[in-house]
């Protein structure tokens, strides 16, 4: 979006419509703007392929507006994580174009839904790890990724796993949300030939820890191929997944 800006700016610069100091002036807002509480990073697409997301948590509801209103001008499928009711009311009031998905927290600025390229999928162990694996799921679709999910599949009950072995084998990599022991990223690293991306969730009992106990389960998978991300990280996940499903994309 960026490089098409800056192509129309030199053209209307050189055919006398607009004069330099207003070129200046548009030029300076194209690496960041600064609204002087945010440095808003409209270079970031062009970097790692995706706009600047906004973590909501520590932000007032005026101050993600803000931030959401200037990367929705330049970008499609802005993404506002952690985002609480009130964060979606006030860019309902604000106006702007957006879906909320109060399950996962996820707030998407002027959706664009696409087609989606190859296959991830996210599997998540049980019901109760569903607002990460959605917040996963979510943003890899908003990202152009085609995703599958398979939802309550831990290994308690493996066979409800084993059915869905060939959408595993075909996906070009995998993100698997899991609590408790956070065993199933290793069972289905044994599985399939595929990239997994562990997410460990804060859902369990006390000698959980909030997640640790299935982040150092993960960690010490003995699966080859597995990595891990920080517990509750839908949106990391998410984002690995989708740099490499798009490299997977890029040279077939």
């Amino acid at each position: 979006m960026d490089r098409e800006v800056l192509r129309a700016l030199l053209e209307d610069l050189r055919a006398g419509r607009v004069d330099v100091d207003t070129a200046v002036g548009k030029l300076r807002d194209l690496p960041f703007e600064d609204l002087g509480f945010a440095k808003v990073d409209h270079h970031r697409a062009l970097r790692g392929g995706a706009p600047e997301a906004v973590f909501c948590p520590g932000k007032t509801p005026a101050q993600v507006v803000a931030i959401v209103e200037r990367l929705a001008a330049r970008h499609p499928n802005v993404l506002a994580t952690r985002a609480e009711r009130d964060i979606a009311d006030a860019v309902a009031a604000a106006g702007l174009p957006h879906v909320y998905h109060a399950d996962a927290k996820l707030l998407i600025v002027r959706p664009e839904p696409g087609a989606g390229l190859g296959l991830i999928a996210v599997l998540a162990a049980g019901t109760a790890d569903l607002p990460v694996a959605e917040e996963a799921a979510l943003v890899a679709e908003a990202l152009g990724n085609h995703v599958e999910r398979v939802y309550d599949c831990g290994v308690a009950g493996l066979h409800r796993l084993l059915a869905h072995y060939h959408l595993l084998a075909e996906a070009n990599v995998l993100v698997v949300v899991a609590g408790m022991e956070g065993a199933l990223p290793s069972v289905v690293g044994g599985l399939v030939d595929r990239p997994v991306i562990a997410v460990p969730t804060s859902i369990g009992y006390g000698a959980s820890f909030g997640g640790v106990a299935a982040l150092l389960a993960m960690l010490n998978s003995c699966a080859s191929g597995v990595s891990v991300v920080n517990i509750d990280n839908g949106y990391g996940a998410a984002h690995q997944a989708s740099q490499i499903n798009h490299l997977i994309a890029k040279v077939r």
